[in-house]
């Protein structure tokens, strides 16, 4: 009998006797006996908790919490504490927006689809390209993507990129690409200034003749990449793609990377109305320069379009050069995007239009003058910049022997800085990240050169 407070309790059942099968592990016979795990996992509270219970231990694991000084945090990493206005949140609540899905009817659904247009649109021109499809899931997925398309287009299996990327791209793209067989070359970075090694980029372009190469402005290191365009040259003589990744937060500071060569541009929304979310979601942003036609039948995800009607009397929004595999394309889709980060990006539309030009540039201003402002004072009290000829933005690499031991005494008094990364580079495991945004003052930094002086003195 079905359960009576349980809707389609039976159905399993049904499913079962439908099939022919009396467990539903004979669904996984190909898989290795010895792999299969035949315990209960050892993990929670060794059962569910109800309700009252589980709110009362978030409580006290949430009480453990002790913060000296209400100062925003300098984490970094590619994930950094920006402002998202309460509008953004507020107007995207709506119902419209909050519950929407593909919209594969858009004759009952222009105000996303119009939304997602003015999304592409925005972007597009923020990063100089022709085309921005209407998201991807976010920036390290949209980099696999990228990678991939350049692979289908160029017909080439190896790609170049620089080890100053943020590793947990390198590792996304990683796991895309070796199932197809595509070669990632890893290029080295200058020592001095934490960019891009350009000798070893050219030696790599000349010998593995890649698919494309890839670049990541301000890189990991919080270095901005002077030689983007240098790049893009060498790339194009031969027969190369470049691959630009960057934050569309600086595009009202920093040249647009579609004005220097890029063929396709990515970057996350994390900074533009997405916020920290405990690391997600956020979108991923996706865009080529396509003046040849190659690319854009080869664009993953969807397009929104915008046309009239015959008579000309009327314009509607629709989805347009629709690659995904559960439309016509099938095994020849582009990609397995199915459902987005609509959400997402009509947050950074929202975003970036309440900013407008001179509101996003002003942003940039800000973040870069607390930059510099941070790397000069911590240079006064002994920690010093890694990368002594880097220009560094938003994120600061700094350098000491006891840098572990300054990350903890400065969490001891509220301050939180990092990651520490010798957990990704062991010739750096005397090295940290700093990050600063239009979140903190003066006074926030300075209370963090406070402490840092007060640490090194001792």
């Amino acid at each position: 009998m079905p359960h009576p407070w349980i809707p389609n309790s039976y159905i399993k059942d049904l499913m079962l006797k439908e099939l022919g099968i009396s467990s539903v592990l004979e669904l996984f016979s190909d898989i290795p006996q010895e792999l299969l795990l035949r315990r209960e996992l050892s993990v929670g509270y060794g059962g569910p908790l109800p309700e009252y219970r589980l709110r009362r231990l978030f409580n006290d694991i949430l009480g453990k919490n002790r913060f000296r000084y209400t100062v925003p945090p300098f984490l970094g990493g590619g994930m950094c504490l920006h402002y998202v206005p309460a509008v953004v949140k507020q107007l995207v609540s709506r119902s419209e927006f909050y519950t929407s899905y593909t919209p594969y009817q858009p004759e009952i659904a222009q105000g996303l689809t119009q939304a997602l247009f003015e999304y592409q649109s925005l972007m597009a021109e923020l990063y100089g390209v022709d085309v921005v499809n209407a998201s991807m899931y976010n920036g390290s997925t949209a980099t696999a993507e990228a990678v991939r398309l350049a692979v289908r287009v160029t017909g080439r299996r190896a790609v170049v990129l620089p080890r100053n990327i943020h590793p947990e791209i390198l590792e996304v793209v990683r796991t895309w690409s070796e199932p197809v067989g595509i070669s990632l070359v890893k290029v080295g970075y200058d020592r001095e200034s934490g960019g891009v090694d350009l000798a070893e980029v050219e030696k790599a372009i000349r010998e593995w003749k890649p698919a494309a190469v890839v670049i990541q402005t301000p890189n990991f290191f919080g270095v901005i990449e002077e030689g983007v365009g240098e790049v893009a040259n060498l790339a194009k003589e031969h027969g190369s793609l470049m691959i630009v990744y960057e934050d569309p937060i600086f595009l009202g500071l920093l040249e647009a990377p579609g004005n220097l060569g890029a063929d396709i541009v990515i970057g996350d929304t994390s900074s533009v109305g997405s916020g920290l979310n405990f690391g997600g979601p956020t979108a991923g942003i996706l865009g080529i320069k396509d003046p040849e036609g190659r690319l854009l039948r080869q664009l993953p995800g969807r397009l929104i379009g915008y046309t009239r009607t015959v008579d000309g009397y009327e314009g509607g929004y629709m989805m347009v050069l629709q690659t995904r595999e559960q439309h016509i394309r099938r095994e020849r889709a582009t990609s397995n995007i199915t459902t987005n980060s609509a959400l997402e990006a009509v947050k950074a539309a929202i975003h970036i239009s309440l900013l407008g030009p001179q509101g996003l540039r002003k942003l940039g201003e800000a973040i870069a003058g607390r930059t510099e402002y941070l790397v000069r004072a911590l240079s006064r009290v002994g920690l010093n910049p890694a990368f002594e000829r880097g220009v560094y933005l938003r994120e600061v690499t700094v350098r000491h022997t006891r840098i572990v031991e300054l990350r903890e005494y400065l969490r001891s008094r509220g301050i939180y800085i990092g990651p520490l990364l010798a957990r990704f580079f062991k010739e750096l495991g005397d090295c940290s990240l700093v990050c600063t945004t239009e979140l903190h003052t003066k006074e926030d930094i300075d209370l963090l050169v406070e402490l840092v002086g007060e640490f090194l003195k001792r």
